[in-house]
């Protein structure tokens, strides 16, 4: 299996090709083409196992109940896959550690990876507006994060900062908790930053450089009036 990342940051689209019995898992809706020797399976259950209650657990976490599975067979062929909203997709490479995606982050992932919906506490779900669940990739394999805007990654060592609406996804090792971007209340509501998301450990941080609900709320009201 191979994965390509094309058209990067604006309009990403990612290339998974596959050999003859290897399988990659997709949101569903995020197919663009593939070849003809590509089968398609959809179900709630990842890596064959899970059901019901997975697929649940992943509505809950902002993905869909149903997964696609994209199964070769024969040599040599290829899905192209991408996100909803215009932006960046990497492919990133998970091996002895999890990975913790925002909601509509994750986009793909490999054969040998296992997706978990993990509780993200009230402070992140309810504050911070990041969502009470979020998506749990472990195992080894390749996994595809999505953005809105494009990604970029930072190598924490300690503490670091981002405001909310920008996470896309990190590492196990890294600890998350919501706080005041100004030590000052009225500094953090009139300097426009409010909460933010605050990091601490050691560990890979995604990050992307557009907030999609910022954009919606600000897009919103030049819209006009949808007619009934």
């Amino acid at each position: 299996m191979h994965v390509d990342v094309l058209v990067r940051p604006g309009s990403a689209v990612a290339r998974v090709q596959l050999e003859l019995g290897e399988t990659f898992t997709a949101e569903t809706g995020s197919m663009i083409a593939m070849s003809g020797g590509v089968q398609i399976e959809t179900s709630s259950k990842s890596r064959g196992q899970g059901g019901l209650l997975s697929g649940l657990k992943r509505m809950l976490a902002g993905e869909n109940f149903f997964l696609n599975h994209y199964k070769a067979t024969a040599s040599g062929q290829e899905v192209f896959l991408a996100p909803t909203l215009i932006g960046d997709v990497e492919a990133i490479h998970v091996s002895g550690r999890k990975i913790h995606v925002q909601a509509g982050g994750w986009l793909g992932s490999s054969d040998g990876v296992s997706l978990e919906t993990s509780y993200q506490g009230f402070g992140v779900g309810m504050l911070g507006g990041e969502g009470f669940f979020w998506v749990t990739c472990g195992g080894g394999g390749t996994v595809l994060l999505a953005s809105f805007g494009a990604i970029y990654r930072v190598e924490v060592d300690g503490e670091y900062t981002v405001d909310t609406g920008h996470v896309v996804a990190y590492e196990d090792g890294l600890q998350l908790k919501i706080g005041k971007a100004n030590p000052s209340l009225l500094g953090s509501i009139f300097g426009g930053e409010g909460l933010v998301c605050r990091f601490s450990g050691k560990g890979t941080l995604w990050c992307q450089s557009h907030n999609a609900p910022a954009f919606g709320a600000a897009i919103g009201p030049l819209l006009s009036p949808r007619k009934v």
